[in-house]
C-alpha cells in the first residue's frame, strides 16, 4: 500500500513538472515515463538471461524504476554490475 503511494505522489510530481514546462498534456507524460521506466526493468530482466545481468524484482525496484524510470533502471544496473 505504501508502494501504491509513492507511486501516485510521483505521477503527481511529474504531471506538475511537465505541466510547469508547458508541456500540453502532464499526466499523459508522466504516466508514460513511469511505464517506459517498469518496461526498461522487464527488458532489462528478459535480456539479462543471455548478458548476464540479473535484477531483482521487488517492490522497491518496481517502485524505483517507476519513479526514476530509465535512467534508475539504469543506475541500478551499473551498482549490480559494480557491486
Amino acid at each position: 500500500m505504501i508502494y501504491a503511494g509513492i507511486i501516485l505522489v510521483s505521477l503527481v510530481v511529474f504531471a506538475l513538472i511537465y505541466a510547469l514546462s508547458k508541456n500540453k498534456k502532464p499526466f499523459k507524460r508522466a504516466f508514460l515515463s513511469m511505464f517506459l521506466g517498469i518496461l526498461s526493468l522487464l527488458a532489462v530482466n528478459i535480456i539479462g538471461v543471455y548478458a548476464d545481468i540479473s535484477l531483482p524484482v521487488s517492490p522497491f525496484s518496481l517502485t524505483l524504476s517507476a519513479c526514476g524510470g530509465v535512467p534508475a533502471v539504469t543506475a541500478m544496473v551499473i551498482i549490480n554490475t559494480l557491486l
